[in-house]
This record gives structure tokens, sequence and C-alpha cells, in this order.
């Protein structure tokens, strides 16, 4: 029997580490190039731990995952290797035709993944959401309206920038990794001045991070959610003040207003008095 207990509290653990090795496998023998071995089984690695360490009740669980993801994506695929891993990167090579690097991180990690995990990847892999985080304005004030139709903006705005560098023969490796430090910078400066200004950690995932709108259409299927159990709840409201990203968890998931932008962070889980959340 504690066999079985301990499989059945470390299956997502394993599930997890499986999923993202099999891509990696997939993908090396497809591409003829083990690196997608070792950075899907790294990745995989680390949602792994860090879901047994949720299992374990260890409140630092999502933010060592944040941590250990985010700062691999930007460090080493990013500046060391050389990567844009941002929308801009995934527009070029998109246009060349060449599946590789940002093509393959935002068709696994942002159009094709959130039917699996949602926006788990704004929760626990995201490098700017890892250092916004951090701000001590935790607990959102509210949403304001009005000005979601940024992010649209800026999708939009990323896409024009390759096309016109594309058509004007400008466009390069070298060019795209200077656009990668630029937006980088610019992301984080904007990131905490809006936390700054609206006292909210996740103002830029709400208004600002174009990246959102990718995942929008797969997140409507996410598999992995917050559910409530309508019998404990006892509607004290605690869990929709946690929430950063002003969800109302006790709501069927189809009748959520913005629950495809669910981080699967938890903090309402954690937040509620009669355990009648559960992730």
């Amino acid at each position: 029997m504690r066999e079985e207990a301990l499989l059945k509290k470390f299956a997502p653990s394993i599930m997890m580490f499986a999923l993202f090795a099999g891509i990696g496998v997939v993908l090396w023998q497809a591409l003829g190039n083990v690196f997608y071995l070792f950075n899907f089984g790294y990745i995989g690695g680390c949602i792994a731990v860090g879901l047994a360490l949720y299992a374990c009740k260890w409140p630092h669980a999502r933010r060592f995952v944040q941590f250990a993801v985010g700062c691999y994506m930007l460090l080493y695929v990013g500046f060391a290797q050389g990567e844009n891993m941002q929308i801009e990167g995934f527009w070029y090579y998109l246009f060349l035709g060449v599946f590789e690097g940002a093509t393959i991180h935002c068709l696994v990690a942002k159009i094709a993944g959130p039917a699996l995990f949602g926006r788990g990847w704004c929760g626990y892999a995201c490098w700017t959401a890892m250092v916004l985080d951090l701000l001590p304005w935790r607990r959102s004030p509210g949403r304001k309206e009005g000005l979601g139709w940024i992010r649209y903006a800026l999708l939009a705005g990323s896409l024009l920038f390759v096309g016109a560098t594309l058509v004007s023969g400008v466009a390069s490796e070298r060019l795209y990794f200077v656009a990668f430090i630029v937006g980088n910078v610019a992301y984080y400066a904007v990131g905490i001045a809006l936390a700054a200004a609206l006292h909210d950690n996740r103002a830029f995932c709400k208004y600002i991070c174009p990246v959102g709108v990718l995942m929008k259409p797969a997140a409507h299927l996410s598999l992995a959610r917050v559910k409530c159990d309508p019998s404990l709840c006892i509607d004290c409201g605690k869990c929709r003040r946690a929430c950063p990203m002003d969800i109302d968890p006790t709501l069927p998931f189809r009748e959520r207003p913005r629950a495809t932008e669910c981080i699967l962070c938890t903090d309402c889980v954690n937040a509620c008095p009669k355990g009648a959340l559960k992730l």
C-alpha cells in the first residue's frame, strides 16, 4: 500500500519527465541534434522535481522550477548560445522555414503546450515573470479594463518588425540576438515600472506580454487546471483575493472569465481554508 501511495503521489512528476524526455528523443532523432535530448530532458527534469517538491508540500516548489528553467533559457540558451527565444525569434525562423531553436520552443511551450498545461509556462518557466514575482506586490488589486489591446498590438508589431527586416534584407541572427537583449531589457523595465505603478506584479503578463495571445487558443483545452469542490467551498473569497491573475477559481472552468490566463501558481489552492481547491 505504501508503494501505491508513493506512486500516486509522484505520478505527475514521472509523467511530466517522460513527456519531455519523449519530445527530446523524437527531436534528437528527427533533427540529428542531441542538444534537444539534453534541452527537453533538463526542462522536464526540473518540472518533475518541482512537482515532487510540491507533492511534498514544499512552499517554494514553483519558484525552484521558475529559476531553474528561466535562468537556463535566458542565460544559457539565450545569451550563451545566442538564440533569440522571444517572439521575434519565432517569427524569424518560421518565415525562413527553419524548424529549430525558437520555432520549436514556441510551438511546444506556447502554441501546442497550453492544451496540456495552460499558461503553466508563465507560472513556472518565464524568465521575465521570474523576476517580477520577486517584487512586493503579489496580490492583485483588481483588473484594469481597457489595457488588454496592448499585447495584441505588440504581437502585430513584432510580426511587422520581422517582416520588414526580411524584406529589406537586413535580417540576420546577429540582429535578432541584439533584439533579444534589447527586448529583455525593455520587458524588465516596463514590467517593473508597471508593477510599481499598479501595485501588481503580474500587470505585465495581463496587459503587455504578447506571448499570452499565442497561448490563449490551446489554453481553452488545458488538461491541467484548478478545480473546485463546491461541497467544501464556503465562498469566503480568499482564493479570489490570492489569485495574481484575477480569476475566480470557484467557478467551473468554462464559466470563469479569463480562465485561460491561469498560471497554475496554486496561490488560490494554498489560500483556501477548507481544501476545496485542487490542482
